[in-house]
């Protein structure tokens, strides 16, 4: 197992890390117990990369082209508890990750010096695990991470499906920034962290026994991370992006003005499928898994399916 990086000299590096030994006991403690609500994954690796070692999951297998599910901030693999099952067996691997520099068991080696470089490590991941080409669903900062290697590595990215992507089509609100605050202020108290937990998640109860939650706060509390800000794209670098894209705006997300960004996102996406959900807020996954999970699946089976077609004869 890869160690985890504990201690001030990470500060001094600008690496992510946990500031003391405690902490990272608190925060694995929390993980282990919110990815206990997972299937068991078939397979478990630590695959380096020149910006650090990140934690790879895979749940289940087949010949279809595999898909890649990105977390949100602050969440780690975890967060798909609700989507997982429903998105497994359906004829091809499922990958999960924790983010690199986020709270997770990735490991951050090399400091990032811009919003690319996101892009870079998830191309040499992808590499390393052997897949050329594979089929991306993220969320929040996860859909932002998605697009952007579509933008930059397009040849590894069969589609991309983002769920109320972060920075991405709508400018990142004040709101949003008041709950990321929340995240990086030193002894934020607890009741307070739930309380931005909640409001992002749209008023949702997370005063009780929710292990993702609970892992989200502790990574919000236990975590210092060095991420450059999610680089807000021009309209060219958009419409320039030539892979299909399912965009799904939650109409209720504090993050950017929904309206807006779906409007933005329809005009430019030159492959896109855009769908605003009234209802949904920013935790649009989990409040809506079995219509999100068939959404994304019916979405890159045609997507698939058009590839077929596309190929040459044998």
């Amino acid at each position: 197992m890869v160690r985890p990086n504990i201690g001030a000299a990470y500060r001094r590096r600008r690496l992510g890390h946990f500031p003391d030994p405690s902490a990272h006991a608190r925060y694995r403690r929390a993980y282990d117990r919110a990815m206990a609500d997972l299937p068991a994954p078939d397979e478990i690796r630590d695959a380096p990369t020149g910006f650090g070692t990140i934690r790879a999951y895979r749940f289940g297998g087949g010949d279809g082209t595999p898909l890649l599910l990105l977390p949100g901030r602050a969440a780690a693999t975890p967060m798909w508890a609700a989507n997982l099952s429903g998105l497994i067996g359906a004829g091809r691997p499922v990958y999960t990750i924790d983010l690199l520099g986020e709270p997770g068991l990735s490991v951050q080696t090399r400091p990032f010096t811009s919003a690319a470089d996101q892009a870079v490590w998830l191309a040499e991941l992808l590499t390393g695990l052997g897949l050329d080409r594979t089929h991306l669903l993220g969320v929040s900062i996860g859909g932002w991470t998605a697009f952007r290697l579509a933008m930059d590595a397009p040849e590894k990215v069969a589609s991309a499906s983002l769920l109320d992507p972060a920075s991405l089509f709508g400018r990142i609100t004040g709101k949003a920034v008041v709950v990321s605050l929340g995240s990086v202020v030193p002894f934020f108290p607890e009741r307070w962290r739930q309380a931005l937990l909640s409001w992002i998640s749209g008023g949702a109860d997370l005063s009780g026994d929710e292990p993702v939650a609970d892992l989200i706060s502790a990574g919000m509390r236990d975590f210092t991370a060095f991420l450059p800000p999610p680089a807000y794209p021009a309209d060219d670098q958009v419409a320039a992006v030539d892979v299909p894209v399912l965009a799904l705006i939650a109409g209720r997300s504090i993050i950017h003005d929904p309206d807006k960004a779906a409007r933005r996102a329809r005009r430019l996406l030159a492959h896109g499928v855009v769908e605003l959900w009234p209802d949904a807020s920013h935790a649009i996954n989990g409040e809506f898994p079995d219509r999100v999970n068939a959404r994304v699946l019916a979405f890159i089976d045609q997507v698939d399916a058009a590839d077929e077609r596309a190929a040459p004869p044998r």
